[in-house]
């Protein structure tokens, strides 16, 4: 297939196709983000973009003016950023266009596509990325109506499926796999690192489960005391946590940031003065927020985001008749995306057809009237100029018929109307087209 002309695409890598050491080194920080949509953007096929990062997935949603190059690009795009190190023969970034592309973005906005399906975070996250693109300036019309599209069938999907009667997160399966490790957390004092939408949850669920010794740092202070006191837990300074480690038995990392937040040595030591009293930490964040060589201490056992996979798998199971409802549902809507989508091409394809069969219909009507039927009556020129209409309209009517009804699934179709009745060439006023 062809892959000329203005398309939706994504380019992207998730929990799926790569696992999280790969996944840190494309994670866009907030700090850089607005520059990093700029610089999508001025891309010589791209026209539109927005870039997700999350923990399970880093993806460019864009509109390229032609989807080979704009695959190229982007794909370069990413490669090149500040501390990638992707070989390219173990190329992880998988690539979606025309329906693939809205499809994987409606799935995504339906948590169809997470580590844990049902979840409801990520729709939050795509609405706070599309956002932030928004105001950067690099979303228009398509990528506009793309997302709010994906933000009404994710509701549609919440709704009409029993996908979220369960809920589930990934916090809440960060805690299954803390219950795993000790056999009840009632007794176990727990650190929550980070108290955005992803510690709001893993608190929530330590407490369900029935933790009372809680402890929530966040660099903002004030987060962690408003948190700390909805839930009766205890707020610790974020420049104080490590001093803290050591009465924790679980620490659960949830920030953003390109700093590792405890370091191997900060582990050792921590240990020394639990007394080699076993540790259990979860990393949530991408990039890591905790050195990973702490697994090769004892009595320390670090999961990161990857590990939760075969936790949430199990928290699927029962549902997968829910999530294919789901399917459906995303599968109707693409259809009804699409048919808006390609109707932005048919629309100046079918005007153009219109308006070069008029022009030459005019022109040689003129001709005629000025000469050999220069003598006729008013109401004769009337009823042929009725007569000449009516006749463009009947030749007309099968083509534009069939422009209209084409699921546009290969570019070249318009494109050969195009070059067959020289559509792209605006007519002078002499020019003959016989």
């Amino acid at each position: 297939m062809s892959e000329a002309g203005r398309q939706i695409v994504v380019v992207g890598l998730n929990h799926r196709t790569a696992p999280v050491e790969v996944r840190e080194q494309l994670a866009f920080p907030a700090t850089r983000l607005n520059g990093s949509l700029h610089d999508l953007v001025a891309l010589p096929s791209v026209d539109e973009g927005v870039i997700l990062s999350t923990c399970n997935r880093v993806e460019v949603v864009a509109v390229a003016r032609d989807g080979g190059a704009g695959f190229a690009e982007i794909g370069d795009f990413l490669r090149n950023q500040p501390g990638v190190r992707i070989d390219p023969a173990e190329d992880q970034l998988y690539h979606h266009a025309r329906k693939s592309a809205v499809r994987h973005v409606f799935r995504v906005a339906s948590s169809l596509d997470s580590m844990v399906v049902g979840e409801p975070q990520i729709l939050g996250q795509l609405k706070e990325y599309y956002s932030i693109a928004q105001e950067a300036g690099t979303v228009g019309s398509i990528l506009h109506r793309l997302f709010h599209r994906s933000f009404s069938v994710a509701k549609r999907v919440r709704q009409g499926t029993g996908i979220a009667n369960r809920p589930v997160s990934v916090g809440s399966v960060a805690v299954d796999l803390a219950r795993r490790i000790f056999d009840t957390l009632e007794e176990k004092t727990v650190m929550v690192i980070g108290s955005g939408a992803m510690g709001e949850s893993l608190v929530r669920h330590l407490v369900e489960t029935g933790v009372h010794g809680l402890m929530i740092t966040n660099r903002t202070f004030e987060k962690a005391v408003e948190l700390a006191d909805r839930f009766e837990a205890s707020p610790i300074r974020f420049e104080d946590y490590t001093r803290y480690l050591k009465l924790a038995d679980v620490v659960i990392g949830s920030v953003e940031s390109e700093e590792t937040l405890i370091t191997r040595e900060t582990a050792a030591e921590v240990l020394r003065e639990r007394k080699q009293e076993n540790m259990f930490l979860i990393d949530l964040g991408v990039p890591r927020n905790f050195d990973p060589h702490i697994n090769d201490l004892d009595n320390v056992y670090l999961y990161h985001i990857d590990d939760l996979t075969d936790v949430a798998k199990e928290n699927l199971r029962g549902r997968e008749s829910e999530a294919d409802k789901g399917e459906l549902i995303v599968d109707r809507e693409v259809e009804t995306f699409y048919q808006w989508f390609t109707s932005l091409d048919q629309v100046p394809t079918i005007i153009a057809l219109r308006r070069k069969f008029e022009e030459i219909r005019e022109r040689e009507l003129r001709k005629s009237l000025d000469s050999n039927l220069k003598d006729v009556s008013e109401r004769e020129r009337k009823a042929i100029e009725d007569l000449t209409s009516a006749m463009i309209s009947k030749i007309l009517h099968g083509p534009l018929t069939r422009l209209k009804e084409r699921p546009d699934e290969d570019a070249a179709y318009h494109d050969t109307v195009r070059v067959l009745f020289d559509l792209d060439k605006a007519p002078g006023p002499d020019r003959d087209d016989s």
